[in-house]
């Protein structure tokens, strides 16, 4: 049968050849053919779109975690570091609250907004105690060093302001 159609072909090829379809052949096809509407989903650019944030989110994961301690090892490391600057760090807050403690009793003065302030780093001091012993990372142990560093660094506004007041002075510092 093939062949039969082959050989038809091959004999008619010039009646084929000849025959020019008429103006607006394809246009009343084409009007024929179901519409070709893109919809929201099937958008290329929203794939794209979609596509570079996850690459986006997928490099920040990567990168910002890459600071975390890997093995036991550095975990213990990075918590020995921490444990050697807290115990300075303690020590130099409870000498500087003690001494401001006792400058208010010997003066009368009471509770203030700087012993309210301190209340509240030693609150998110714990906080973030509690984040570094169960995921211990610098930017854990860096957060927490500040936070002693502040607290620090508002006793000794403290006790120069205590200090400089005119008719008691704070007892030595060492």
């Amino acid at each position: 049968m093939k062949d039969a159609l082959k050989d038809f072909v091959s004999q008619h090829r010039d009646d084929f050849d000849s025959q020019v379809p008429p103006r607006g052949t394809w246009e009343g096809i084409e009007g024929q053919l179901p519409s070709k509407s893109v919809s929201l989903w099937n958008s290329v650019i929203l794939w794209r779109a979609a596509a570079i944030i996850l690459l986006g989110v997928s490099l920040f994961t990567v990168f910002s975690s890459r600071d975390l301690p890997t093995d036991r090892g550095d975990r213990a490391k990075l918590k020995g570091e921490f444990i050697d600057l807290e115990s300075y760090y303690s020590s130099q807050i409870t000498e500087k609250k003690l001494l401001v403690t006792q400058f208010q009793s010997d003066t009368g003065l009471t509770e203030d907004e700087v012993t309210q302030n301190l209340q509240k780093l030693e609150a998110m001091y714990q906080v973030l105690k509690l984040e570094m012993d169960k995921r211990p990372s610098t930017d854990v142990k860096d957060a927490l060093v500040l936070n002693l560093l502040v607290r620090i660094d508002l006793l000794n506004q403290q006790l120069n302001k205590l200090d400089k007041q005119p008719e008691k002075k704070v007892p030595v510092r060492s």
